[in-house]
């Protein structure tokens, strides 16, 4: 404490030291001083600034008397402070004895010593009253101007002295002289027994000889120390003080003294160190050219490197380098401009004078005069009225790209020009080279397709290609021609295969050909040279097989070959464009939209299925409309995942009353959840007055699942098939379209589902008002069909623009787009003529089941594909059926060599040969009123009409009573899948449906029909099929009807007439829904689907009990055939053939209507007419039915495989046999056929635009609203602070859309003032809630960068948890430090909302659903986006579960599992665990470091 003290009590010593030297007239001293007032300025005032190098001592008698100099001879410069060695400080007041002389006089001012300066300059002791401290000269007779600091009362006790001596070379001054005054001097001062130094000054401007005599001077004394010194360089000055310091204090130790020259480079160096850092400041702080000193440097006056510069070179220099920094910005930003322009040049070269011809000869001079005549040259080019550009303002206009014109005149601009000659020319060269080079490709015979290049090289090069083409370029133009060979060559292939239809057609081939077909088409087509040209491409070759044969199986508009140029695509648009005006569709559309219907649709599955289900919708929709069989909805969703118990998950609240219900699983567990779910809805509605919940319709959806984790896909659907039989629901299978897309949905699977429960809810609940039916047109006289060839190149539209005129000729239906219904006169009455243009594919569904009157046929006569499908269509078409063929001529000469001629004459004997009518008509060309022509072949077919209508009803029925037995076998009871009856029972039936009641004529051989229709499309009609696929089911009454007496014959016309009538109605109809339909149910593993059901027939089934239940389902070991299961409680009373229904008088009632049947004459085909027809007809019979994998008989060991993996119990199995006859393959390849239609994916519905006002706070990027200080943007705190302190306990917050307008009437206030106080504001919470979320959503980018939720997703992927969570956390680190701040922020608040989950309802599975689109805002118009939806929200989720550990250092949160671990465990709302729980975060959080 004592050692403290004394160090407390010591004083800091104070120096006073007198700067003498050479001073006096100028007749002593010589034209300038020793710079004595400079040594003292600089020593007193180091900064530049502050140094003056004008100090005069000659003064006006007024300026003498003042208080700075005060009639003395000497000036007080002030006390400064200085830390000596060892961190000493000291005081130090300066004292400089000079010489004032009179300015009229030019002799000494008189003052009160009148001593000379050399004793007044000895002087010890200094007195005089209120002098003041000497700045520079401009500050006397100023002196209120300037810093007024007097000079300390009473006498000055000079301590020592410093001896100045010049050694420049002084004007009319010796320095000898100059060397005796200080001598003299010298000893007067010694006689103070004073310590001196000697200071030489102005050693920058130094002699040699000069400082050698002063050092010499001095080493003749004792101890004198000489200091170099440099006021103006400001070198060594502190040291001269501090060595005269050290004298007076003998206690300290000697200084070292530095030589001026080493002293010289220390300083140099401190100052170049210091102006490189200036110039790093300039380099950050200035950055454009235009930028103003004075605001540049209050800029930088914050910077230490800015000051230190100042305070060494000062603000002069300091300024000069700024300007030399702007001017150097200036010469960078021409330079920068003018190639910008000399490169914008070569572009405008590019567009002006593209080609060579008009410059090739020309000058710059003129071809600068050329381009001005050009009209796109002021886009390009701007004339200034000042010149040069860069001195003018021009280039401050950066948004203006043309290049001035006077630019042009320099050597740049006309370089440019001479190499865009030569561009050209080399260009126009390397064209010629490609040219010849493609020719030489093209004439060589050794280029076929698919060989690679390397073995071509050799073929094609030669030298002078090799000068001007690269390597690349070869492969390139290679590349493009072996495309163009190798797609000629497929072209020319698919020609091929369409000239040999009758082979494929005759192979009966179906989607798994077997190899004995396959080999039998490769040896038939190996001798042609288009099947040879594809050697090397056999790969591809047999795709094109195999893609051909999917056509022939499967003949569709998206399997044609022709796709592009499909005659069923170009006759739907040819008859909307006839029969519809742009006015009256777009008349139509509107009233479509103004008149859509509402739905309100439940979406229920677990695991993130059911937002993805509706993600896919939303996306398929256009404004929340989606279009389905040309009605259009307005869909609205309501995705639920959780307990439905629960109110925030219930199927209807206050403002949503659901219309139907999907219910979505893919896994064991989420079928169970269902289930569970569906029970829990029952028990909450039984006590309900209210309950039509328990009737809603629903669908049972099976999504595809990518990673199975044990299950199959057949486990998962047969154990979702029999949940749809107990729910009696339309379930709908994975298609083939979800696998191996990367999606849980696929369009068609969505269009299945939601027209199975429009069905069923139009059936069962009557929501939907059905579509308004336009008049049914379909009442005609004669059908028939007209077949064209897709790909025929001739003037369909003419063509058919002669025929379909609007005097005769009017639009069917909209569901009926092919066809259209003519008027004409035959004979003495006019009749009503239902036309159906089609392709010939669409043709071969309706050849053998629908009713048609006549055929028209088309082909091309110089096109062999085209009449070998005309003869693959007749060989199966029934003689009695009129034909038409029509050979289109294009117009070529017909030589003795020509292909068209042969078809022409093939085409006469054809129709000769089968007693048809042919004509010749000429494409191109105008056919007006050229329907006259098919007059004599429409009376032909009115007169056969009677006979082929009796036959087309002869086949069905002996067709239906073939084959009775089968339709049994498929036939549905009243309680299947076909009968939604929504009943969440899920015990076995107690009561049996109503049965089905056979009526049976046992004398006749023509079926009796009463109340009922024949079905005319069993087999087939595509169109037919798609429309049954989906459900189209009626509920059965459970009266039963008596048996019905046998009638006697009908004949064949009155039985026609009702079947015409019950064909002419809309589906819609009341006759049409007591029309029996077939469900396509689950899909086999190929992704097609199978029919579960047949058709029942009213007049052909037997009675059934009611304790039967028949169904089918596939199975994996039955290969393609379907397993017909019987479940039966009285198997035994109808095994003894007991009731009226046995199967013993079942198979007598079949045997004699087989009987009687066979005795009528059975019509003949068409290829067993005409020699020209039927020419692979041998190949039909040299394989058996099963030849294919899909209908190959099973093996013994495999069926006893199917019979061992079936259910057990009292169950008869039968199966389909593939070694019967022709009618029952048939039926089975058709049951296995489903159309693959697709509609083309609409365009996602744009997001609504914000309001018309412009925010400066919205919608900017998010570092403009931070600082480093403030971090969090000053909305977000205020709405997080509002929401903390009053709506933690909001049901629903965050999830609860706030109104729009409370929210932009928000935006608006605190865009117009940031220091509004929400709580003193009528806003909602959800209000404040929803204007946080809109303020993320408009931000440029999103708060989660997107090249971070890349690496989010990847390290998602991390098997072990605890890594996972670590390497999210990393991944955190690397966001932008003002996106983490926030983010920290928000996720902080959500995790705090969810512990609040037990009031609110948000737990951090809820506020992650809500929270990552806006967070996130993936892009949906990818595919990568749409299929990872799950794991954003997986993401989001952690993060706010697992908030502690990722951003405060805490230990990992226990997560708590919402998925149930076994099938029996309950789902249940939870909350985080207190563990989870965190402060607040902080009104406005510090930076992470």
């Amino acid at each position: 404490m004592i050692m403290m003290a004394k160090k407390q009590d010591v004083r800091i010593p104070n120096y006073n030291i007198s700067v003498v030297g050479l001073s006096g007239t100028e007749k002593e001293k010589g034209q300038c001083g020793v710079g004595k007032s400079c040594f003292c300025n600089r020593f007193v005032r180091p900064k530049a600034d502050e140094f003056h190098l004008d100090h005069t001592s000659v003064l006006s008698t007024s300026d003498f008397g003042g208080r700075v100099v005060n009639n003395d001879h000497f000036l007080y410069w002030g006390e400064v402070g200085r830390t000596v060695e060892e961190g000493v400080e000291c005081r130090i007041h300066v004292v400089e004895q000079t010489e004032f002389i009179d300015d009229q006089t030019f002799q000494p001012h008189r003052s009160t010593a009148l001593q000379p300066y050399i004793k007044r300059a000895a002087a010890t002791k200094l007195a005089s009253a209120e002098k003041l401290m000497y700045i520079c000269t401009d500050q006397l007779g100023l002196e209120q101007d300037f810093e007024q600091k007097q000079m300390p009362e009473g006498k000055l006790l000079i301590d020592g002295f410093l001896l100045c001596i010049d050694v420049s070379r002084g004007m009319n001054r010796n320095f000898e002289d100059q060397l005796k005054f200080i001598t003299n001097l010298y000893n007067q001062i010694i006689k103070t027994k004073k310590p001196i130094v000697v200071v030489l000054t102005k050693c920058d401007e130094g002699v040699e000889r000069y400082i050698r005599e002063a050092h010499s001077f001095a080493m003749t004394k004792k101890n004198l120390q000489v200091v170099e010194t440099s006021a103006r360089s400001n070198v060594n000055v502190e040291l001269a003080f501090t060595t005269l310091v050290q004298f007076i204090d003998k206690s300290r130790s000697r200084p070292k003294i530095i030589p001026y020259y080493e002293a010289l480079k220390q300083q140099s160096q401190l100052i170049a160190n210091a102006k490189d850092k200036y110039e790093y400041i300039i380099s950050q702080c200035v950055i454009h050219y235009n930028e103003s000193w004075a605001n540049a440097a209050r800029k930088m006056n914050p910077k230490s490197e800015f000051q230190e510069y100042v305070h060494l070179e000062g603000t002069p220099k300091a300024r000069k380098l700024f300007l030399q920094h702007v001017l150097m910005l200036k010469e960078r930003h021409i330079d920068h401009l003018k190639n910008k322009y000399l490169n914008r040049l070569v572009l405008a070269l590019d567009a002006l004078f593209p080609d060579l011809n008009e410059i090739e000869n020309l000058n710059w001079s003129v071809a600068q005069q050329r381009l001005k005549t050009k009209h796109e040259f002021p886009a390009w080019f701007v004339v200034l009225s000042e010149t040069p550009w860069d001195k003018t303002d021009h280039i401050d206009k950066i948004d203006d790209n043309r290049i001035p014109f006077d630019l042009l005149a320099g050597r740049c601009a006309e370089d440019q020009f001479k190499k865009h000659l030569e561009k050209l020319k080399n260009e126009r060269k390397r064209d010629e080279m490609r040219r010849a080079f493609k020719e030489n490709l093209s004439s060589s015979p050794f280029i076929t397709p698919g060989k690679p290049w390397e073995e071509a090289r050799s073929f094609v090069m030669n030298e002078e290609f090799y000068q001007w083409l690269q390597e690349q370029e070869y492969q390139d133009i290679y590349s493009r021609h072996q495309r163009e060979i190798i797609d000629k060559a497929k072209d020319q292939f698919q020609e091929l295969l369409l000239e040999y239809s009758e082979l494929f057609y005759e192979l009966e081939l179906d989607a798994k050909p077997s190899k004995e077909k396959m080999g039998l088409i490769q040896d038939v087509l190996g001798e042609e040279q288009r099947f040879k040209a594809l050697q090397k491409l056999q790969a591809e070759r047999d795709a094109l097989v195999l893609k051909h044969i999917h056509f022939v199986y499967h003949p569709t508009k998206e399997t044609c070959p022709n796709s592009q140029n499909c005659i069923d695509s170009k006759v739907e648009q040819l008859l909307v464009a006839r029969f519809y005006r742009s006015s009256d569709r777009s008349h139509l559309n509107s009233h479509l939209d103004s008149n859509a219907d509402k739905l309100n649709l439940v979406l229920l599955g677990k695991d993130g299925l059911a937002h993805e289900l509706a993600n896919e919708i939303r996306v398929l929709c256009t404004d929340d409309k989606y279009v389905l069989e040309g009605k259009m909805y307005e869909l609205s969703l309501r995705p639920i995942e959780g307990n439905v118990k629960h109110r925030v998950n219930s199927f209807q609240t206050p403002t949503f009353q659901p219309h139907g219900c999907l219910c979505l699983y893919n896994s064991k567990e989420s079928l169970y959840y269902i289930k569970e779910s569906l029970e829990k809805l029952k028990e909450s509605t039984l006590d309900r007055r209210d309950n039509h919940l328990a009737q809603l319709p629903l669908t049972l959806v099976l999504a595809y699942k990518r990673e199975s984790g044990g299950e199959t896909l057949q486990t998962l659907r047969n154990h979702g098939q029999q949940l749809a039989n107990k729910l009696q629901c339309l379930f709908v299978d994975v298609t083939s379209h979800s696998v191996g897309s990367g999606r849980n949905f696929s369009e068609l699977q969505i269009n299945q589902a939601l027209k199975g429960l429009l069905d069923t809810m139009k059936r069962n609940l009557n929501l939907v008002s059905l579509s308004p039916s336009i008049k049914d047109l379909t009442d005609a006289d004669l059908r028939i069909v007209m077949c064209l060839m897709c790909g025929d190149m001739f003037g369909v539209d003419e063509v058919l623009l002669s025929i379909i005129q609007p005097h005769f000729c009017s639009s069917l239906q909209p569901g009926n787009s092919n066809s259209v219904m003519l008027e004409l006169a035959i004979g003495a009455m006019r009749k009503r003529i239902e036309l159906s243009i089609l392709s010939y594919h669409s043709s071969f569904n309706i050849r053998k089941n629908q009713l048609v009157h006549g055929y028209i046929i088309f082909y091309l006569a110089r096109r062999k594909a085209s009449l070998a499908m005309l003869r693959a269509f007749l060989s199966d078409v029934q003689d009695i059926i009129p034909i038409q063929l029509v050979a289109v001529n294009d117009g070529a000469e017909v030589t003795e060599s020509d292909v068209t001629r042969d078809q022409l004459e093939e085409g006469q004997e054809i129709a000769q040969e089968i007693c048809g009518k042919f004509v010749k008509i000429a494409g191109g060309q105008s056919v007006q009123h050229n329907v006259d022509i098919f007059a004599p072949f429409f009376r032909d077919a009115a007169e056969k009409k009677i006979i082929v209508e009796a036959s087309h009803m002869y086949d069905n029925a002996a067709e239906a009573c073939s084959n009775t037995e089968d339709v049994f076998g498929f036939s549905p009871r009243p309680s299947s899948p076909l009968n939604n009856s929504n009943c969440f029972d899920y015990d076995e039936d107690i009561e049996g449906p109503p049965p089905y009641v056979a009526l049976r004529d046992e004398t006749s051989a023509i079926p009796v029909i009463k109340d009922s229709k024949l079905s005319m499309d069993l087999e087939g009609n595509e169109n037919y099929l798609l429309s049954c696929s989906l459900g189209s089911f009626e509920r059965l009454t459970s009266k039963v009807p008596p048996p019905v007496k046998p009638k006697p014959m009908v004949h064949f016309d009155k039985l026609m007439k009702k079947m015409d009538s019950s064909e002419g109605k809309e589906p819609g109809s009341k006759e049409m829904q007591r029309k029996p339909s077939t469900v396509s149910w689950a899909p086999s593993d190929d992704g097609s689907f199978t029919s579960d059901y047949a058709e029942p027939i009213d007049t052909l089934v037997r009675p059934r009990g009611d304790e039967e239940n028949i169904y089918s389902v596939p199975h994996d070991s039955t290969q393609g055939k379907i397993i017909t299961i019987r479940n039966s409680i009285s198997a035994k009373s109808q095994s003894n053939g007991s009731g009226n229904g046995s199967d013993s008088e079942m198979d007598i009632s079949s045997l004699e209507r087989q009987r009687k049947l066979s005795s009528v004459s059975k019509p003949s085909l068409y290829r067993d007419r005409s020699k020209k027809l039927g020419r692979f007809a041998s190949y039909r019979t040299s394989f058996s039915v099963g030849s294919d994998d899909e209908l190959g008989s099973l093996s013994s060991q495999k069926k006893a495989e199917a019979d061992s993996q079936l259910p057990k119990g009292d169950n008869t199995t039968n199966t389909f046999e593939t070694d019967g006859d022709e009618s029952k393959r048939g039926k089975l390849l058709r049951s296995l056929r489903r159309p693959t239609s697709r509609k083309p994916k609409t365009k996602q519905r744009p997001s609504i635009s914000k309001s018309t006002w412009e925010s400066n706070y919205f919608g900017i990027p998010l570092t403009s609203v931070v600082t480093v200080e403030k971090p969090i943007p000053i909305f977000i705190e205020k709405c997080i602070d509002f929401i903390d302190s009053t709506g933690l306990g909001t049901e629903g917050l965050y999830r609860v859309s706030g109104n729009k307008s409370e929210m932009e009437s928000l935006q608006r206030q605190f865009d117009q003032d940031h220091s509004l106080v929400l709580q003193e504001k009528d806003y909602a919470v959800n209000t404040i809630a929803g204007a946080m979320k809109s303020f993320f959503s408009e931000l440029p980018e999103p708060l989660v960068p997107y090249n971070a939720q890349v690496e989010l997703v990847d390290v998602n992927k991390t098997p072990d948890k605890e890594l996972r969570l670590n390497a999210l956390k990393e991944v955190l680190k690397k966001f932008p430090k003002e996106n983490y701040e926030l983010f920290k922020y928000v996720i902080t608040h959500l995790n705090k909302v969810s512990q609040n989950c037990k009031l609110n309802l948000m737990n951090s599975e809820n506020l992650s659903i809500c929270f990552w689109p806006t967070l996130m805002r993936p892009d949906f118009q990818t595919m990568d986006a749409l299929t990872a939806t799950r794991t954003y929200q997986t993401i989001i989720e952690v993060f706010i579960h697992q908030c502690p550990f990722f951003f405060y250092d805490r230990p990992l949160v226990e997560l708590i599992s919402t998925i149930p671990s076994s099938p029996t465990s309950n789902t249940a709302f939870q909350c985080p665990s207190p563990v989870a729980m965190i402060p607040s975060p902080p009104q406005s959080p510090p930076p992470t470091p």
